[in-house]
């Protein structure tokens, strides 16, 4: 092979891999609503994202998380019977709360769940909104 032809293939392989490249990451989806869980964590509570694609993409989330009973951690999450028993604890039961809120928002506006950062403080909360949104796109994707 000439030089010539050695850097027609090259200059080719390189324009290939750039068109393979440029596809990565992009995913498209089927527009719909969907529904995600997460895996029960250590205390029996888990993640609901409902996700609505529009257009392929990801244009609205909904997050919930539930406790172990099926009660949803909404502004009763860190009372006991009802009555704050413990300020720390029901200020850091609240900030997941408003951190799950914050998370759904987030990805809702940018439709990129890479863009969804972890609030610290929030972190299980974080892990069961990633895992239930991936459920979700992965039933959107239809596989």
């Amino acid at each position: 092979m000439n030089k010539r032809n050695l850097y027609f293939v090259c200059l080719l392989s390189v324009l290939t891999l750039l068109v393979l490249l440029s596809g990565c990451g992009k995913r498209t989806y089927k527009d719909g609503v969907y529904t995600g869980k997460s895996s029960v964590d250590d205390s029996g509570a888990w993640g609901e994202v409902t996700i609505t694609i529009e257009g392929g993409r990801i244009a609205g989330c909904r997050f919930i998380t539930l406790q172990k009973d099926g009660t949803v951690k909404g502004e009763e999450y860190g009372k006991v019977n009802g009555a704050i028993s413990n300020q720390d604890f029901y200020n850091k039961a609240q900030l997941a709360v408003r951190a799950m809120s914050q998370y759904a928002q987030t990805l809702s506006e940018t439709g990129d769940l890479r863009s969804v950062d972890a609030i610290s403080g929030a972190t299980i909360a974080y892990n069961q909104f990633i895992e239930a949104v991936e459920d979700a796109t992965i039933k959107a994707t239809g596989r």
